[in-house]
């Protein structure tokens, strides 16, 4: 078993790159800023989630995530423009990602929404470490010593959001940087990353005075790959306990619960069962978030936040 967890963390670890570029959580429709730098703004207050991921519990080298947002209105006399900042640390097997985004939005309002467009830029740093490694072949340079590697990048998305609906596009990488390679508009030519798309949205239904239904689904799209989906489904008590499930295609399905204490703290937790033939060897996968809402209009939202 040891030989072949070995042997499987090393082939994560290496296409990690070209298959999860981005930290994945289960808890992302709680905080659309993990999604696309379009949702910076779309509340009148600030608001922040710091979010730890554990995940494949008992298999060794599985990844870790530690995740870190705060997005508000621009600190500008003008209500259209949205501020957000992302930061995480994604470890799997033997590969560290560091990531430093900044975001920045630019809201439209229409006759029952408000439509924004956001860019995000920032920085993404890449680093192998051989140490704790079992390596057969000494002399294979590929899997020996360190190798560290910084990446410019940057994402785009568009938001759409009413009272009670919203809908989101995103591509997280649209350009990215590799000094190794010869600049191009083209990702997948000027880095050894590939182009993600996603496409996201949710409802929130009165069920009556006490519930609320909100379903809402997120897909993944990747050329020449199968395309991979979020189907979501949460039930809102009193506006302040979250409770839902969700079936991620190909990889887990998910329990999560989310506390609403105050006007400004929330907790929420989920719980990733994973559908893969993984699951002989871990306990599945455990994500904490801790949300914290600030600002002087927080206590003057006429309604709760549903996303």
């Amino acid at each position: 078993m040891k030989k072949i967890s070995l042997i499987i963390i090393c082939v994560l670890s290496l296409s990690k790159a070209f298959a999860q570029q981005d930290p994945m959580i289960s808890q992302y429709m709680f905080n659309g800023l993990f999604l696309n730098p379009a949702y910076s703004g779309s509340h009148k207050y600030y608001t922040s989630s710091l979010l730890h991921r554990t995940q494949w519990v008992n298999f060794p080298g599985a990844p870790k995530t530690l995740l870190l947002a705060v997005d508000g209105l621009a600190p500008t006399k003008s209500e259209n423009m949205g501020v957000g900042l992302i930061v995480s640390h994604d470890r799997i097997g033997a590969v560290e990602q560091t990531d430093i985004y900044a975001n920045y939005a630019y809201q439209l309002k229409l006759k029952k929404g408000k439509l924004a467009f956001g860019l995000k830029a920032g920085v993404s740093n890449y680093v192998f470490k051989s140490d704790g490694l079992v390596i057969w072949d000494q002399g294979d340079e590929m899997f020996t010593g360190r190798r560290n590697a910084w990446l410019p990048k940057f994402g785009f998305g568009a938001y759409y959001f009413a009272d009670n609906w919203y809908a989101g596009l995103s591509i997280p990488t649209l350009v990215a940087y590799d000094a190794r390679k010869d600049f191009s508009f083209d990702v997948n030519k000027g880095s050894f990353l590939h182009r993600h798309y996603y496409a996201y949205g949710g409802y929130v239904f009165k069920l009556n005075d006490k519930f609320k239904l909100k379903p809402s689904a997120l897909i993944k799209y990747l050329p020449a790959a199968p395309i991979e989906a979020d189907i979501n489904m949460n039930l809102l008590y009193n506006d302040q306990f979250w409770i839902g499930c969700s079936y991620r295609s190909m990889d887990a399905v998910v329990f999560m619960v989310e506390y609403q204490t105050n006007a400004r703290f929330r907790v929420g937790y989920a719980f990733d069962l994973t559908t893969t033939k993984i699951r002989k060897y871990s306990a599945g996968t455990h994500e904490i978030m801790i949300g914290y809402d600030f600002g002087k209009d927080i206590i003057k939202e006429k309604t709760p936040r549903y996303f």
